[in-house]
């Protein structure tokens, strides 16, 4: 600063008093007021248009990305209930993927979409950010079938990451929904409907139709009682006819037999309630994995959506794995 007051004095001895102090006053605030980002972006990922939405009040803050779960849905519009703690810590970003959300009504993906196509797109998006933010790392967070595309970042591009927090992460999904049929066949045993139709449902999936008994009864059990109307299924079923062969991919992945060790910080956020992708095979897996830097959060009151069910720990837990400033 005493270098640019001294460089300030000199340069009045060839211009006007006026002009200098112009340039003093305007120094100082260039070089101090934060950068304000709240735009959505619709950069080409994967030969598409795709939504990133990017919220901050200091672009210099660490960005955040969080990986919808589905597949094919969005976390844009109910971002403001999750994040209103975190952006004091991060800016935010959103991505919504291909065939879902706004980037869906943008363009429909005029590929099928697939596992290896959908990791692609979530390396072209981090370096889309990396490069429009201008930051070298990057926190990333999956929620549910978002950790497919996560831990592929993690397991493949490490370097590009300050930590990754797992939200009720897939990690051998065929196990979690064959455990999931056995906990509905149960609790439903004297529902003559419920014991008829999970009879049917084979693991792995054979039929559009297994996955989605197993989704109604599962969501029946957790109170929606709209899964066992028909525009649920006529929309489950619809659902299906893009998502089927992405989630029958999805069930051939078992993460403690093909990722042991990562080479960056790691945080599971696990629902204790979670029947979906299974609490307990999830807490094995947590323990088993070798990591620089490991942690996992068992929320009590929390299913299969820990950033709605307990919004404001799942919030305050992020922020307290950062770095002290």
């Amino acid at each position: 600063m005493i270098n640019k007051i001294l460089i300030a004095v000199l340069f009045t001895i060839i211009t006007p008093i006026t002009e200098s102090k112009a340039q003093e006053t305007k120094a100082p605030q260039s070089q101090n007021v934060p950068i304000q980002i709240d735009k959505t972006l619709t950069p080409d990922i994967g030969d598409i248009k795709q939504v990133v939405e990017i919220k901050t009040d200091d672009a210099s803050k660490p960005v955040l990305l969080f990986l919808s779960g589905g597949p094919g849905s969005s976390m844009i519009n109910g971002a403001p209930a999750f994040t209103s703690l975190l952006k004091s810590r991060f800016t935010i970003v959103q991505w919504d993927q291909r065939d879902a959300g706004k980037t869906l009504k943008l363009n429909p993906s005029p590929a099928q979409p697939s596992v290896a196509l959908m990791e692609k797109d979530t390396l072209e998006v981090i370096q889309f950010i990396r490069k429009e933010l201008k930051q070298e790392k990057i926190y990333l967070l999956g929620s549910s079938w978002g950790n497919v595309l996560g831990f592929y970042i993690v397991k493949n591009h490490p370097e590009l990451l300050h930590g990754y927090f797992a939200s009720n992460p897939v990690v051998s999904q065929l196990a979690s929904e064959q455990e999931l049929l056995v906990i509905l066949k149960n609790h439903f045993k004297d529902n003559e409907v419920a014991t008829k139709e999970l009879a049917t449902v084979s693991m792995p999936s054979v039929v559009d139709e297994d996955m989605f008994y197993l989704r109604k009864w599962l969501f029946f059990k957790e109170g929606k009682s709209f899964a066992t109307s028909e525009g649920f299924k006529t929309g489950f079923l619809q659902w299906s006819k893009t998502w089927s062969p992405v989630w029958n991919e999805v069930t051939r992945i078992d993460l403690p037999k093909t990722l042991k060790s990562v080479e960056c910080p790691i945080y599971f956020f696990v629902g204790k309630n979670d029947i979906q992708t299974s609490t307990a095979i999830t807490v094995d897996y947590f323990k088993a994995l070798k990591a620089p830097k490991k942690a996992l959060f068992m929320f009590e009151n929390s299913g299969h959506q820990i950033h709605q069910d307990e919004a404001e720990r799942f919030q305050n837990v992020i922020i307290g794995t950062l770095p002290v400033m």
